[in-house]
């Protein structure tokens, strides 16, 4: 009897996120972790990180580095981890079980080792008669003899066969052997394809169900093949349906650059929790349509039946570099423009930055800050954060919105800025000059600044807004900024009086 691998023999699934390194972490790929890791979770099986790294020629260190830094940001943790590159012999018994068994030959024509078998998705080419009816005795002669081959799988042709597998998200999949080339197991130069790597791992580490782009889908005929020749039950598969663009191409690391690369969502700002609710929502639905979801929601709520069949769009907007594409993969991922993300993915940002305690924000707000070199203190961090805390989409809003609050002098802004609605230069400068007397003796709390102010604007005959306009212009430097009396109690005495002596001496 064959080894059974799938999930429901084995009552807890294994799954796998396979990445290959060579570029930085793909958003697609991410959530293909994603939903590994959250089936795995809700279904209380194992998580394997395997790095398929037996591509040399295109593997990279900064590769690996950036796989594993988006990982660590996204704070998915793993079970088990290997290297393909580690597991070269495990591979190559596979092949030889598999050509023992009859079920592979070896192939002598130059023209098609290595991985020439991908022409034969074009109806280019599916086998070399010559190469796969030559005797074994034959066979076994050239190879003595030091002649290079590939190893091919015999694909059975004969008698009409069909290779069937029931897909979780695509249901039923069929093709004709006949239409499937003799893809290659070992290239002339010993080392194994994709396609004999991927499954001698797979079956040694006992995955049960494979969850992956649909990309892969075609790829799969070969891979039941495969585990049937090793004797193996083949694992279920689900395949997810791609991100594309908004003009629908698939999202690309080469054409697309640095937005569809995880660490730019941190470098943003993002929070993990938010880019991964964001992530699963392109592809998958909960069964009642939630949208804002935190991690634990995800688990409780993952499953197969809610993958969607339709390629799943990121409506980001590629920033402008000129009349061709020349140099966007050199731009630093926080010069992308908030507008240049996704929408949705800003907005369910918003929503959870709003949902985090006061004093989880801070600590995350605190490193942005003193990274642009201002060096605040935690406690000034916990009393500007409420303030600020609806105002900002991501967390590096804070150098926008609160900047105010970290500089000793507050740059040059627009004087007439300073002039109430429907109030003149002479009426701000009143006002001013009423709030350095009022402000030099107050006590700088919410409550005591409210009344003081008020009985201000009263005392002249003004409204409270044409109070007030002129001081927040003067302590924040714009119009648009946190509640008036939280931002004085934060500012203190000495800094507002100081900007409200320098609003004085711009009015004209």
């Amino acid at each position: 009897m064959p080894e059974t691998l799938n999930s429901a023999s084995l009552g807890k699934p294994r799954v796998r996120f396979a990445p290959s390194p060579t570029g930085f972490l793909h958003v697609g790929s991410a959530r293909t972790f994603i939903f590994n890791w959250l089936y795995a979770r809700r279904m209380g099986g194992t998580m394997i990180l395997r790095l398929d790294d037996t591509d040399v020629e295109r593997n990279t260190d900064a590769s690996v580095n950036s796989i594993f830094e988006g990982l660590k940001w996204l704070e998915l943790d793993w079970d088990e981890e290997y290297k393909q590159s580690e597991r070269g012999e495990l591979h190559r018994r596979m092949a030889d079980t598999i050509f023992q068994k009859g079920l592979a030959y070896r192939d002598f024509t130059p023209a098609h080792t290595g991985d020439s078998e991908r022409s034969g998705a074009q109806g280019t080419w599916l086998f070399n008669p010559g190469m796969r009816e030559l005797s074994r005795e034959e066979s076994d002669r050239r190879a003595s003899a030091g002649e290079p081959f590939a190893l091919r799988f015999r694909v059975p042709r004969e008698g009409g066969q069909m290779i069937r597998f029931t897909d979780a998200v695509y249901g039923e999949q069929m093709k004709a052997g006949a239409d499937i080339e003799d893809f290659a197991l070992l290239r002339s130069d010993g080392m194994p394809t994709y396609h004999l790597a991927s499954c001698a791992d797979d079956a040694d580490l006992r995955i049960s169900d494979i969850i992956r782009g649909q990309d892969h889908l075609s790829n799969t005929y070969k891979h039941v093949l495969l585990f049937e020749a090793a004797g193996f039950t083949p694992p279920q598969f689900a395949h997810l349906p791609l991100l594309v663009a908004p003009d629908g191409t698939k999202l690309s690391k080469r054409r697309h650059g640095p937005i569809v690369s995880v660490t730019t969502y941190r470098d943003a700002g993002f929070l993990p929790e938010a880019f991964i609710n964001f992530l699963c929502l392109l592809g998958w639905s909960p069964k009642n349509d939630r949208e804002q979801m935190s991690r634990q929601e995800l688990i409780d709520a993952f499953s197969l039946e809610g993958i969607n069949r339709a390629n799943a769009v990121v409506n980001f907007k590629e920033p402008d570099v000129g009349p061709t594409n020349v140099g966007r993969a050199l731009l630093p991922a926080n010069s992308l423009p908030e507008e240049a993300f996704d929408a949705k993915a800003v907005w369910l940002n918003a929503e959870h930055i709003r949902s985090l305690p006061i004093e989880e924000l801070s600590q995350r707000l605190l490193p942005i800050v003193r990274e642009a070199g201002f060096n605040v203190a935690p406690e000034k961090m916990l009393r500007i954060t409420p303030l600020i805390r609806e105002r900002i989409k991501l967390l590096r809003d804070v150098l926008t919105a609160a900047d105010f609050f970290f500089v000793d002098r507050l740059p040059p802004y627009d004087p007439s800025e300073l002039i109430p609605q429907k109030g003149d230069a002479a009426m701000a400068k009143k006002v001013l000059e009423k709030a350095r007397a009022v402000l030099a003796n107050v006590e700088f709390k919410h409550d005591p600044l409210d009344q003081a102010l008020r009985a201000a604007a009263q005392e002249f005959g003004i409204k409270a807004g044409q109070m007030f306009q002129p001081i927040r212009v003067a302590v924040c430097g714009r119009k648009n900024a946190p509640p008036l009396f939280e931002t004085l109690e934060v500012l203190g005495r000495e800094t507002t009086l100081a900007r409200i002596e320098q609003a004085i001496s711009r009015i004209l």
